[in-house]
């Protein structure tokens, strides 16, 4: 009987989809990266299910968005020490372990209970934290806390290595998580190798557009100065570079082993990010209210497989990251029916032909707490609980989102129809009880289960158990106000 294909999954931390070389980035030195685009398929149009690192993460292994799984906002570390958020949820992980599959991680979690080797993983080698420190982070390895001496992106490449290497000799297929905290802040000299941030030297980041600050921004990372902007984009720029050498080391390990041809490789970020963005450094919490810019919610998606997948496509409709779990299933064979519908499709015919149905309407979803997103090719409407502000933007004629056309009168046809998409689609995935529309969401830190409140009833139980109202209804009710409205 054939062995399965292995799979290694490379998950960055905070990495801006314009931020590589295969992407159109001529200050990034990312050659092993764009090398692996060269040899497989790169994502033109891939999205985060949420703008933020935790539930991002938790919607990529489970399949589903944070209104189903309840991780709404990023961890705060001091009150997830115990707490296994994804418990009693399945991963596609897990069912790659009960189908045979040896499967190791390496990096950050961050998503609860550090310590303790979760969802169908063999080996543990888990940040305690969400992140931190360069040098000297804490780890648990296979359940014991120590400080890693070593720049932490090269330490999560060799624990990946040596589990590729004893995996390689065992007769079971493997999986491996390699999740990087690169790039995402500290950006200081003292976190990162100076012969990284040497490669940066004189480079003028032309990439990053200095804009005045957002008058949303909540918080600044540098002072103003070009020179402190220059230093933090050395550190941001020169932990990418980082990462782009462990992936080197990572593909000359399975070619040395002979089973490169093996081995299904995909990379992606949790998240996006803005370094100047929209007069932004930060990701969807770096605004308040919460933003949905393009720089926020795509992500960079390179998947490679030597002599199975065409190298060199570049693919252009939408995708998401709630398609990866029925993508990565389907790839391998394993056979997989969710408990509850899940909102993503498998990709696995584009993958194996190249060809997109362009014509397809197709239409991605994002959410963080009251904030929702709906995106065609097009078309972007965002719609904040309860009261606003909304955003509509047309990306044909305005790609970097600059016009917010939600108060013009002749777009309001194209809104009304967004906007029906969009509370449709939710009422369809949502479950009330933990719905993020309904939950203090305000890019803070989740600090326990969504919905808990004192005595185990939910917030959404709690004052809106009368409430629930169908989608149409919804829609009538708008509809309602909006005659009302007219007639006054």
């Amino acid at each position: 009987m054939k062995k399965k294909t292995n799979i290694v999954f490379i998950l960055t931390d905070d990495q801006g989809y314009w931020s590589l070389g295969s992407y159109g980035n001529k200050d990034i030195i990312s050659p092993n990266l764009d090398k692996l685009a060269e040899n497989g398929v790169r994502f033109e149009n891939f999205f985060c299910v949420s703008p933020v690192c935790s539930p991002a993460r938790a919607s990529i292994f489970t399949g589903r968005i944070p209104s189903q799984h309840g991780v709404h906002d990023w961890l705060d570390e001091h009150h997830n020490d115990t707490v296994e958020y994804l418990k009693g949820q399945d991963t596609f992980v897990k069912v790659l372990s009960e189908n045979g599959y040896n499967c190791c991680l390496s990096g950050k979690w961050h998503l609860g209970n550090s310590a303790e080797i979760q969802q169908g993983f063999d080996q543990w080698y888990v940040h305690e934290k969400g992140g931190g420190p360069y040098y000297n982070a804490p780890m648990y390895k296979d359940g014991v806390l120590t400080k890693e001496p070593k720049y932490i992106t090269e330490a999560t490449t060799d624990y990946g290595i040596e589990f590729i290497e004893k995996a390689a000799k065992e007769d079971a297929p493997f999986y491996l998580s390699l999740h990087y905290t690169a790039p995402h802040a500290p950006w200081g000299e003292e976190h990162h190798p100076k012969e990284l941030l040497d490669l940066y030297k004189d480079c003028k980041f032309e990439s990053c557009p200095r804009e005045d600050y957002h008058p949303w921004k909540i918080r600044e990372t540098f002072e103003g100065t070009e020179e402190e902007r220059l230093a933090i984009l050395r550190g941001y720029f020169g932990a990418i570079t980082g990462v782009d050498l462990g992936v080197k080391k990572v593909v000359e390990k399975l070619e040395e082993l002979g089973i490169l041809e093996d081995t299904l490789i995909i990379f992606t970020s949790d998240n996006g990010m803005s370094m100047g963005h929209h007069g932004i450094f930060g990701k969807g919490n770096g605004t308040s209210p919460l933003n949905m810019y393009e720089s926020s919610v795509k992500v960079p998606t390179i998947i490679s497989h030597k002599n199975h997948i065409s190298g060199g496509k570049v693919l252009e409709s939408l995708y998401s990251h709630y398609d990866i779990l029925p993508t990565i299933l389907e790839y391998v064979g394993v056979e997989y029916t969710a408990p509850k519908p899940l909102p993503g499709k498998s990709f696995c015919n584009v993958l194996a032909t190249g060809e997109e149905d362009l014509e397809n309407d197709v239409v991605v979803f994002d959410e963080y707490g009251p904030v929702r997103m709906i995106r065609n090719r097009e078309w972007k409407y965002i719609h904040r609980y309860p009261f606003g502000p909304h955003e509509l933007y047309n990306l044909k004629d305005d790609p970097d989102e600059r016009e917010n056309l939600i108060d013009k009168e002749e777009y309001r046809e194209k809104l009304q129809e967004m906007r029906m998409r969009l509370e449709r689609w939710f009422v369809k995935y949502v479950n009330p009880e933990i719905d993020g529309a309904r939950e203090p969401v305000f890019g803070a830190g989740q600090k326990g289960l969504a919905g808990v409140w004192g005595d185990g009833t939910t917030i959404y139980q709690r004052y809106h158990s009368d409430l629930i109202f169908t989608c149409d209804n919804l829609l009538k009710e708008r509809d309602k106000n909006e005659r009302v409205n007219k007639v006054n």
